[in-house]
């Protein structure tokens, strides 16, 4: 039986062990720095900005979705980011990945957001299949960017005056 729930404080350690067990799959592990407390903090603190929904085959859990919400300017109406979705390599097929997608695809609807969306890592192919497989259609127009570590803190230590602005 599959159960898909939203995650509750004494999820943080098992929220912590899916995000990763998704880092070594994406070949990323070495970059995370999260800590169980940081997943208590932002999930469960006073003013949550991150969620987390847990899928569950036969009592076990297998899998997880960690999402927020994001806002598009061009449709004037919030959406989901998903930022992480995992499940368990011995529980994938098992539907626990499309049904974690159909939980959030219905708050979607439900709360008359615009979109769901995330990214995939261009060399995941069995990912981008089953995507693909449900409809989601890739933004081959957009290049993502990041600002991060020493050029983050180089930007903002910057001092802006009124002839760049």
């Amino acid at each position: 039986m599959l159960e898909i729930r939203e995650a509750t404080v004494a999820d943080a350690g098992l929220i912590l062990e899916f995000i990763r067990a998704l880092a070594d799959y994406e070949r990323l592990l070495d970059q995370v720095e999260a800590t169980e407390g940081d997943v208590v903090r932002d999930l469960f603190g006073p003013r949550p900005k991150v969620f987390c929904d847990i899928a569950r085959q036969d009592g076990a859990p297998v899998g997880f979705a960690l999402w927020f919400y994001n806002y598009s300017t061009f449709r004037g109406r919030h959406g989901i980011w998903l930022e992480d979705l995992f499940v368990k390599p011995e529980a994938r097929g098992g539907g626990a990945g499309k049904a974690l997608l159909k939980g959030l695809a219905q708050r979607c609807v439900e709360q008359g957001l615009a979109r769901l969306e995330w990214a995939v890592l261009d060399w995941n192919a069995p990912s981008i299949a089953f995507y693909d497989s449900l409809g989601a259609s890739a933004l081959d127009d957009w290049t993502t960017r990041r600002l991060t570590g020493e050029a983050l803190e180089r930007l903002a230590a910057e001092r802006i005056d009124e002839h760049t602005a």
